[in-house]
């Protein structure tokens, strides 16, 4: 079936609209970043840079670390930008885009994001590093795809009861990590649990300025969370539409997170660019080997 114009969006030079891509700027290994400027903290790394381009938040560099091409793509903030980027890199690789017709070869795409984030548990550290075993979607945004065979019900519906979950809030949904890409990234100094991805930063994260939240002790709800080995370890912006995503479109994707801020000890790291710089290095070093 031919895609519509209105659905696939190309811009006049043939690139895909929001990223500003064509197939074969990118890797089949791609690292995200949030900020733009930590691509250049990410591609500094690089023995050689092929193709680099920016529109809006997306910035991407293509280059060769150890003589594995990898892809280095800036989402910015949030789950709406997730949906952007996934849906625009699968269409790079897995749709024609002369006869607008999809491919009959599927191609599946190795995606680490590299974060920060905050630990909700006291024993994990500030300065950290945390491997998002699985994440579970507080922001409502996989709700709009078809879902239901790719969710683990069990833990879902164990974190409704014990966290009394509204049931005017988007339903709560867990997806977990591509197990292979893991295995390649884990390590003894690792830290693993669930991640929580919200969809904004202050109210949804249990931060409390000028405005109440709707339920003031949600955060100390999730914090206390426990079903059978699983925790909820941490609290972030774009990991579940990585992994929900990722696992619709038949990609692999793992969410590498640097521990910035720990919620419990209300404490927050004296050198965060050191740290976000050790976990660049440590997770490009996993990666090619």
């Amino acid at each position: 079936m031919k895609l519509q114009n209105s659905e696939l969006i190309l811009n006049e030079d043939g690139s895909i609209y929001h990223l500003n891509l064509k197939p074969e700027h990118i890797s089949t290994n791609i690292i995200f970043v949030g900020d733009q400027d930590r691509v250049e903290k990410v591609t500094q790394h690089f023995d050689s840079i092929e193709f680099s381009t920016q529109k809006r938040e997306f910035k991407t560099v293509t280059g060769t670390y150890k003589g594995k091409r990898i892809s280095v793509i800036s989402t910015g903030i949030g789950p709406d930008n997730i949906d952007i980027v996934l849906n625009e890199l699968d269409a790079l690789v897995n749709i024609d885009f002369n006869t607008r017709e999809i491919k009959p070869k599927h191609t599946a795409l190795h995606i680490t994001r590299i974060g920060t984030s905050g630990a909700l548990q006291k024993d994990i550290p500030v300065d950290s590093f945390l491997l998002s075993s699985y994440a579970i979607d507080l922001n409502g945004m996989l709700q709009t795809y078809d879902i239901e065979k790719i969710t683990h019900p069990d833990i879902e519906a164990a974190f409704v009861k014990q966290t009394d979950w509204s049931p005017k809030k988007a339903y709560p949904v867990v997806i977990s990590n591509a197990e292979k890409l893991a295995n390649r990234l884990i390590s003894s100094e690792i830290y693993q649990g669930i991640t929580a991805t919200a969809g904004g930063f202050y109210g949804p994260q249990g931060r409390i300025l000028r405005l109440q939240p709707q339920d003031p002790d949600l955060h100390k709800k999730i914090d206390k969370f426990s079903y059978l080995n699983h925790r909820i370890t941490n609290l972030e912006m774009e990991t579940s539409a990585i992994y929900g995503l990722s696992k619709l479109l038949g990609h692999h994707a793992c969410s590498m997170n640097a521990i910035l801020a720990n919620r419990i000890h209300g404490t927050f790291s004296k050198n965060p660019s050191k740290v976000i710089e050790q976990l660049i290095t440590y997770t490009l070093d996993k990666l090619v080997k």
